[in-house]
């Protein structure tokens, strides 16, 4: 009896490692770069980004002055203080919700992060 009970908890540690290891493999990390004053994902001019929870956003600064990018949002409150061109942060989410994301610098720079 013991060793069927064994087998059970074993299969289900098995089970959750294996859930574990697809949710890693499956997050993400995308780049948002600025340039021109203004979020960039793949070449386009973006102010909205759905993503999912445990994804990565990488944010690279193509311009030729510093960028400072950070969120007062309840989902995610980071400052990622000023970096220059060709350096770049990330920031993790890891539950769903919207976070609006800015740049300290540039007021006009903006972007929704919907997480889900």
């Amino acid at each position: 009896m013991q060793t069927q009970s064994k087998q059970k908890l074993l299969h289900a540690a098995l089970t959750i490692a294996a859930m574990l290891a697809t949710a890693t493999v499956q997050a993400a990390e995308i780049t948002v770069d600025q340039h021109n004053k203004a979020f960039v994902v793949e070449g386009n001019k973006v102010e909205a980004i759905t993503i999912n929870a445990g994804d990565t956003l990488r944010f690279r600064n193509d311009d030729p002055f510093f960028h400072n990018i950070f969120s007062l949002s309840d989902l995610k409150t980071f400052d990622l203080g000023s970096f220059p061109k060709g350096q770049s942060k990330t920031v993790t989410f890891d539950k769903a919700g919207m976070a609006e994301v800015e740049c300290a610098i540039h007021p006009e720079m903006y972007i929704e992060v919907t997480v889900k």
